[in-house]
């Protein structure tokens, strides 16, 4: 990837070529006369300008498109999907700027025609453009190291191949290591390799966007700490690649085809037509939920109202993606104040009021979390979302318990179908790590049918099954 003044202004240039050659060939007699042989564009009218118009047309255009794009032409770190969500968005900006020149100053107006092949056209091309910038050029990948163990990050050091700028540990990391008194340089055993010190894990951020890193190198002592996720949160948010040395990885961590000491972390391991073909599933699932059971909330609003006068709903603050957390809502199923971070078997607890038990046994008090998949801080499947008080004693059961996070949480997973739940913790964490490590499409289809005909089969044996003794 290009750097400073260079990546400006070749993604300037980039940009104006691309939309005056888009409006060039759009204003072209032949293509506008195929173009309105379409039912649907035949009303439009066909009038390609020339001469003086013509140029203003286009400078115009050019103008206006090319400043729209203002924040993309910053060089920074960013995912691939986050590069065309913005890409898209000023372009809409871009259109929408013209559209309004166009209604107010018929002199610079852009004909309709013209207009609207263009939309698609910036919205095809332009994405495509600034993904292409945004790979990075191998003669000049940048990297740093980030760890909490100055032996680990002494041992990278010596394996990185790009261009190391430096590395970030805790004041408390150097403390410890009486080797190191001077606290901004770190020297392997015969000298070869000294590096700067770039601060400390607080400013990774900072780096990532400041130095434009490519990829960064993880050097921690345990895989399992909050601080590694930390880092590998700040590395997914900015498309930074991720890297760890092969004997601190594992299958759930990392790919097994990397060559090489240091080996890739699948933080994002969708690839971009997967990870598309999935939200909108997430979507289409949430809304299709979400109106066709919408007399069912109805229904299931007023019995627990009637019930005992409580809030409708409950919320809980539950764990994401690499620790982050989010707002989940259920139905109430449970005197208010009833709640503990302990899991209890349903059975044995008392503070569950008589609608509660129905909604719990038919799965229904999961109904508002379909809220959640549409904003996108749930999947329909994936590891389920534990709530943070929980996670706690959960973690204590396991340390690999914190590798569920490399995913999106979800309303139902592997471990819910075959009816692990929190109170076999080891149980439900083998089978959300299968889900981590085997994760497709295909396998969410499967996973969700024998969901869905589980609470079929859970509705069915409440509403018409013999009565419990």
């Amino acid at each position: 990837m290009e750097t400073g003044w260079r990546y400006r202004l070749v993604s300037v240039l980039g940009v104006a070529v691309l939309t005056a050659v888009s409006v060039v060939a759009l204003n072209n007699g032949t293509v506008q006369t195929a173009v309105t042989s379409l039912p649907v564009l035949s009303r439009l009218p066909k009038n390609p300008p020339r001469g003086v118009e013509f140029s203003l047309e286009v400078l115009l255009t050019v103008a206006v498109v090319t400043g729209a794009f203002l924040p993309l032409y910053k060089p920074r770190p960013r995912r691939i999907l986050d590069i065309i969500a913005l890409t898209h968005k000023r372009a809409l900006v871009a259109v929408f700027a013209l559209a309004t020149i166009g209604y107010f100053d018929y002199t610079y107006k852009l004909p309709r025609l013209t207009l609207l092949l263009m939309t698609p056209i910036l919205l095809a091309v332009l994405p495509l453009w600034f993904v292409w910038l945004r790979q990075p050029d191998t003669q000049t990948e940048r990297a740093v190291v980030v760890g909490d163990d100055i032996d680990a990050i002494r041992q990278v050091v010596a394996t990185v191949d790009a261009q190391l700028l430096g590395y970030l540990c805790s004041t408390s990391t150097l403390a410890r290591n009486r080797r190191d008194d001077v606290g901004q340089v770190i020297s392997d055993g015969a000298g070869a390799v000294d590096i700067d010190r770039l601060g400390g894990l607080s400013r990774l951020e900072d780096v990532l966007v400041k130095y434009d890193i490519d990829t960064a190198v993880l050097a921690f002592a345990e895989a399992d700490r909050a601080e590694f996720f930390g880092a590998l949160d700040a590395c997914y948010e900015h498309g930074v690649d991720a890297k760890v040395h092969r004997d601190h990885a594992d299958a759930v961590l990392s790919g097994g085809g990397t060559a090489g000491p240091l080996v890739d972390v699948e933080i994002e391991p969708w690839d971009i037509q997967d990870h598309l073909w999935k939200r909108a599933f997430d979507v289409v699932f949430s809304l299709v939920g979400l109106l066709v059971l919408l007399p069912v909330v109805a229904g299931i609003a007023v019995a627990i109202k009637l019930e005992d006068g409580g809030p409708i709903l409950y919320s809980q603050e539950r764990t994401a993606v690499f620790g982050e957390t989010f707002t989940v809502f259920k139905f109430r199923t449970m005197s208010p104040d009833g709640e503990s971070s302990t899991p209890v078997n349903d059975e044995e607890n008392d503070r569950i009021t008589r609608v509660g038990r129905v909604l719990r046994r038919t799965h229904l008090d999961e109904i508002p979390q379909l809220w959640s998949i549409l904003r996108g801080q749930m999947s329909v499947v994936g590891p389920r979302a534990v709530w943070t008080e929980e996670e706690h004693l959960l973690e204590e059961d396991s340390e690999m318990w914190r590798k569920r996070w490399f995913v999106k949480p979800g309303l139902t997973g592997l471990a819910q179908i075959n009816d692990a739940s929190s109170l076999e913790p080891a149980e439900k964490l083998r089978y959300d790590l299968q889900y981590v490590r085997e994760q497709s499409l295909q396998y969410d289809l499967k996973i969700v049918a024998r969901q869905l005909w589980k609470v079929a089969a859970d509705v069915w044996k409440t509403l018409f099954g013999p009565e419990d003794s």
